[in-house]
């Protein structure tokens, strides 16, 4: 079975996709199966297993819960994660009988207060970080004995399926292969202006806005050395 182990649909603040076209997309995209880990909240993925009539494809119902830690998502969830502190959300996950995956662990979070001892999961492969980041969350799981998940982290449709797990099936959810491709700097930023007009918050259309520009520039001066220097 291959599944994307992180999509966010337009109940995350920075996400517009709908629910009934990310499932579409996804089989036409060849995967059998999709997270659905709304930033704290498990409306996307309600909504999306409630319309999924397709008995061969699983819609997984989580939560990314932004805790005092950094973000933590609980997958196989029935009811909202109401704790932020990483303890008791952790507490409350389990209390549902779910998994918990530590997502993307070197982009704000503190491990010194994660027990990793109670981490099902480690997102080794996320679509939006680069491949040093990736790699150190590759290392943490392997020095830890975690098995490694890969999810898009997807925010736009063209980026669902850009990383996916092949496992062995959907109640051990054992890792047997991870694909990985890196999404294009546009769809992040476009993620943020979307945030940014839902929130209504300049700050972060100017963060995003400056990020993109510099991200523009460094390809721009790349593209020039590669064509004139030798």
């Amino acid at each position: 079975m291959k599944i994307d182990f992180h999509i966010h649909t337009c109940h995350s603040p920075d996400s517009l996709m709908k629910p009934d076209r990310i499932l579409r997309i996804a089989k036409r995209r060849g995967l059998d199966g999709i997270v659905i880990c709304d930033h704290n909240t498990i409306k996307g993925g309600i909504e999306a297993q409630k319309i999924n009539d397709d008995k061969d494809f699983h819609v997984i119902v989580g939560a990314e819960i932004a805790t005092d830690a950094g973000d933590v998502t609980g997958i196989f969830l029935t009811k909202e994660i109401e704790s932020r502190n990483f303890d008791d959300v952790v507490k409350e996950i389990r209390a549902q009988n779910g998994k918990v995956i530590l997502n993307h662990p070197y982009r704000r979070h503190d491990l010194s207060k994660i027990d990793l001892s109670k981490i099902d999961f480690i997102e080794g492969y996320n679509s939006r970080l680069n491949e040093e980041d990736n790699q150190k969350a590759i290392k943490l799981a392997n020095d830890y004995g975690i098995p490694i998940i890969a999810g898009s982290d997807a925010h736009c449709y063209p980026e669902i399926g850009n990383s996916r797990t092949v496992v062995k099936d959907l109640e051990s959810l054992l890792p047997l292969n991870l694909e990985y491709k890196k999404s294009k700097q546009i769809y992040v930023t476009l993620s943020q202006y979307v945030k940014a007009f839902k929130s209504r918050n300049l700050r972060v259309l100017i963060s995003a806005t400056i990020v993109y520009i510099k991200y523009s520039a460094r390809k721009c001066i790349k593209a020039i050395k590669s064509a004139f220097v030798r």
